[in-house]
């Protein structure tokens, strides 16, 4: 059974934000070591075929990596204040 949000899933609460922006970087993980594995394995099987396998890993490894650590140093996952009211006209608070 897939694990339940206790409450409304929305963008502006922080632990739903970090639990999305982690899935989408374990998909990130798991899109670049399936295309990259495949394209090895083909690699391997006849170097003719793909001699450009090395760029794209070397070209996608450092997003990979760029990804990760922003997600897990950089991104400030805390509670975004809240904005001022504006001042109500007829004077009620």
């Amino acid at each position: 059974m897939p694990p339940r949000w206790p409450r409304k899933p929305t963008r502006e609460d922080p632990a739903y934000r970090k639990l999305e922006d982690r899935i989408n970087f374990a998909v990130h993980v798991a899109a670049f070591t399936a295309v990259n594995s495949g394209l090895w394995f083909f690699h391997t099987l006849d170097p003719a075929w793909v001699p450009w396998v090395a760029k794209v890993t070397l070209a996608w490894l450092p997003v990979l990596v760029g990804n990760g650590i922003y997600i897990f140093a950089i991104a400030d996952y805390s509670p975004a204040p809240l904005a001022p009211t504006p001042p109500d006209p007829n004077g009620k608070t």
